[in-house]
């Protein structure tokens, strides 16, 4: 069993959003790697975070993902950060994997720098994205196999664009 696309990208890029939109389109059933993690843990990922640090869960990610490209035959969608394990990235190998792209303005807009995401909060949050924008977009381009700029786009359109691309 394979997952039908696997749909990464930065906060704000629409990943659960488009992701469901994909998988209603396609006929398939939708995934959430973090809505999986919250599921096993018990807590929301912001107190995984400050709790039991980074580190725990990158690990609890890594396991969570293996478990969705070899159990689910829909849509997967990824968290932000995915990308950073070098084991992911690996076990994306194979897979149609889906960027969505969103520039700074635009990713900071949409999550508002919210504190449900652990990673966007603190002293200069715009300066945080941009740093994770930075480090994050070569990993997802090397794992992608489409890419869609959702910044001029609504979430239907860049389901559309997806489909298009992958077909």
């Amino acid at each position: 069993m394979s997952p039908r696309l696997v749909v990464l990208g930065p906060p704000g890029a629409g990943k659960t959003t488009v992701g469901e939109l994909l998988a209603a389109k396609l006929g398939v059933t939708f995934r959430d790697v973090d809505a999986d993690i919250v599921e096993s843990a018990g807590k929301p990922i912001s107190d995984i975070f400050t709790q039991d640090g980074e580190p725990v869960f990158r690990a609890m990610e890594e396991e969570a993902v293996l478990k969705g490209l070899t159990e689910h035959d829909g849509v997967l969608a990824l968290g932000g950060g995915a990308v950073l394990s070098a084991r992911t990235r690996e076990n994306l190998k194979g897979h149609t994997v889906v960027f969505l792209n969103v520039g700074m303005a635009e990713g900071v807009r949409r999550t508002g720098l919210s504190s449900a995401r652990p990673l966007l909060t603190g002293v200069n949050p715009r300066a945080t994205f941009k740093a994770l924008l930075d480090a994050r977009l070569p990993l997802y381009r090397e794992v992608a196999t489409v890419e869609v700029l959702t910044d001029d786009l609504d979430p239907e359109q860049v389901a559309d664009a997806v489909i298009k691309g992958v077909e």
